[in-house]
């Protein structure tokens, strides 16, 4: 009976996340992989080490960014035991010591940056925080998978002077789109103008359009008073002439009967 027992007591079973730290009189012995391992009952132990990715929660901690803001800043930091041996053998708790060096790194790492650093490049912060942790935890045979930035909190005065801040830039890039725009539209505005200016006509046909649009509302009377001999051109033929003046006469609704005797001989010379 007594030797039935010493054998099932001598029977262990390292599941596939574990790993199996073998003491052979308190000496380390080998680490034991998955599956049955035979230990020599009363002289050898084992410790099973989960070597699955684990995550940790950093508590909040209160840091001073390089340009003098209080924030409170958490995270949560991934890691995974690679070297059972190093991390059961070399540490008393290999978790407890992984959670003290991510509080202490997260607050020497944040205190390095601005504020406006924490909070757009969130990516790169989590990037130096892993390589940082890393670099310690690999000695204890611990890999650190990523860190994460979970939240940053700022006091209500910080959140308004925030706010503030960006209502001003908004209303700074709102005045320069405004005088962009205005500027392009004098550019084209002049280059219309240098345009009009090399042709009389053109000018004269451009008045008639502004006519016409003014024309089209039906709610109001406006009298643009100018002379006909303002709208053609000194040098224009009479074929020119007589074309202008019947259009100027359609735009005013007589194109069917002119009104004057002027405009008759004008409209039986375009015909």
């Amino acid at each position: 009976m007594a030797i039935i027992v010493c054998l099932v007591n001598s029977l262990r079973v390292v599941g596939q996340f574990e790993r199996g730290v073998v003491l052979t009189l308190g000496k380390f012995s080998h680490v034991a992989e998955p599956g049955l391992t035979i230990l020599v009952p009363m002289l050898q132990s084992m410790t099973k080490v989960d070597v699955r990715i684990t995550a940790t929660n950093i508590k909040p901690q209160d840091v001073i960014t390089s340009d003098n803001v209080s924030v409170k800043v958490d995270a949560i930091t991934y890691y995974q035991v690679t070297d059972a041996r190093k991390a059961l053998l070399d540490l008393r708790d290999y978790e407890g010591a992984i959670s003290q060096l991510a509080q202490i790194t997260l607050r020497s790492t944040i205190g390095q940056h601005k504020l406006d650093e924490l909070l757009s490049q969130q990516a790169k912060l989590n990037d130096a925080l892993r390589a940082t942790i890393e670099e310690r935890s690999k000695e204890w045979g611990i890999r650190v998978d990523h860190v994460e930035i979970r939240s940053v909190d700022l006091d209500a005065t910080m959140i308004r002077a925030m706010a503030q801040e960006a209502e001003a830039e908004r209303g700074r890039r709102a005045r320069v789109i405004t005088a962009s725009g205005e500027f392009e539209a004098a550019q084209k505005l002049s280059e219309a103008a240098d345009i009009l200016a090399k042709n009389p006509a053109a000018i004269t046909l451009r008045t008639l359009a502004t006519l016409k649009e003014i024309g089209a509302e039906q709610n109001s009377v406006i009298i643009f008073p100018v002379a006909q001999e303002t709208l053609l051109p000194t040098n224009s033929s009479g074929l020119g002439a007589a074309a202008i003046a019947k259009a100027l006469a359609d735009q005013m609704g007589h194109a069917s009967r002119p009104s004057t005797p002027a405009a008759q001989n004008a409209a039986q010379a375009a015909s």
